[in-house]
């Protein structure tokens, strides 16, 4: 247990004990003090690394195809690097669950937020090197994509940070207000969204590569404040014994929230629409350079008025939103949004590309702020209190099983049956999507 939590248990303890109407939950030590600077702290230090977590992706994400112009310019590597991350992430999410469950959020966060920061490095140094100079062989050998591609796995093993820090707004947060504190994972990716192609853009400018530099030292200033900042969330009276070898297996782990008589329908709806997600969004700037001929600066755009969007919706709207129309009516509202942005790419012209292009991604970005919060919410309800750690692990699995999944089926589609396969294919599997959320739960108290 650390300093800073020793200091905050005995206060949080006495505040249970004299707050009104609070019953003293295990995992929620220092919620019936809000406004405290413990709390402060807790959620400044998981937006930090929720932040973290796309901020690198969306800094370098808009100008891959740029980046990488002298060693590929194919939708299937293009596909395959980005569902390499993904794929680690599948396989390692389940154990770095249930290590948070069982050993505490903090030491969790601090091994991924290292890793990451090597992952990082890795890759920015790989693109930063003179290949050419250094051994003229090197580029028809494969090792610069080699490196690339070990680099994103690295990263990808250390990519649990998105779960435990949602288990630790979990500790803090009631119940029926897991939404909106959920809603701070879509404020992160906005802001990420926002932050990063914005100073991807600027950087660019001087240097396609600076963007690099700039993801590797705000890795290295999260590692920091979690270090220095975060008190642990997840007392020793709550944790959990680490679960059989077997049960650590991403698969096992997958089939048994999927075959869960409340969530099972749910869960395999996130998965669908992430599959999708990543699949057309994993070739959306290959496509805006080779059918509009963007560069980097319009890609960046687009990007950057997704993070506005989102932004908008889940840091400020989520919360009234869920009180007036609940869970399940605003997943569904999700979808249609995220449809209607997915139908309008591949009907777009080059010459209207800019209006209706961003238009689209407008539409996609208020989809998916709409639809993320409101599963995971229901989800993290009806699993009950324990275990969020590994129930939000899992939840992350399906999300990385989708990531790996989709953008390597949309690179195949793009370069073997058209560039606009990839869109269409996304439409009808949020179709699915909907049929099973349709199908869910609905007359619940929130949802």
């Amino acid at each position: 247990m650390s300093a800073h939590y020793r200091q905050v248990a005995p206060r949080a303890r006495q505040a249970r004990r004299t707050s009104p109407g609070r019953r003293g939950k295990l995992g929620e030590p220092i919620l019936s003090c809000p406004l405290s600077r413990a709390r402060r702290t807790i959620v400044f230090s998981a937006f930090l690394t929720l932040l973290n977590d796309r901020l690198g992706e969306t800094l370098i994400f808009p100008l891959l195809p740029f980046l990488l112009a002298n060693l590929t310019n194919d939708g299937r590597v293009l596909g395959l690097l980005a569902g390499s991350y993904a794929l680690a992430q599948f396989a390692f999410t389940p154990l770095i669950g249930a290590l948070s469950d069982r050993y505490g959020r903090k030491p969790v966060m601090t091994a991924c937020v290292a890793g990451t920061v090597v992952g990082l490095g890795l890759f920015a140094l790989t693109l930063s090197l003179p290949w050419q100079s250094l051994w003229p062989g090197a580029t028809a050998a494969g090792l610069p994509l080699g490196l690339l591609f070990a680099a994103r796995l690295i990263d990808g093993v250390s990519g649990g940070t998105a779960a435990t820090a949602g288990a630790v707004l979990a500790d803090i947060t009631p119940a029926e207000q897991r939404a909106q504190a959920f809603g701070l994972i879509g404020v992160a990716f906005g802001l990420s969204f926002i932050l990063g192609p914005a100073l991807g853009g600027v950087l660019s400018a001087v240097s396609v590569r600076l963007p690099l530099a700039l993801g590797v030292a705000f890795a290295v200033f999260n590692l920091l404040m979690v270090v220095g900042l975060l008190p642990e969330t997840h007392p020793p009276e709550a944790r959990k014994p680490m679960p059989a070898a077997r049960e650590l297996q991403p698969w096992h782990q997958l089939m048994r929230v999927l075959r869960h008589p409340r969530v099972g329908r749910l869960c395999l709806a996130f998965f669908l629409f992430f599959f999708a997600f990543s699949g057309f969004t994993g070739i959306l700037v290959l496509y805006f350079k080779q059918a509009f001929g963007w560069g980097p600066g319009l890609a960046s755009t687009a990007f950057l008025l997704v993070g506005v969007v989102a932004m908008v919706v889940q840091g400020g709207l989520i919360g009234p939103l869920v009180k007036r129309f609940g869970e399940w009516r605003l997943s569904m509202a999700g979808l249609g949004f995220a449809s209607a942005g997915c139908l309008l790419l591949p009907l777009t012209a080059r010459a209207t590309a800019v209006p209706l292009a961003f238009v689209a991604v407008a539409s996609l970005a208020l989809g998916t702020g709409l639809i993320t919060p409101c599963l995971r919410a229901m989800v993290s309800r009806r699993l009950g209190d324990e275990g969020q750690g590994a129930a939000l692990g899992s939840l992350q699995g399906l999300q990385s099983l989708g990531g790996f999944l989709g953008p390597p089926l949309a690179g195949l589609a793009y370069e073997t049956v058209g560039r606009q396969s990839p869109f269409w294919l996304g439409i009808s599997v949020l179709l699915a999507v909907g049929v099973l959320v349709a199908g869910g739960p609905k007359r619940t108290a929130a949802g």
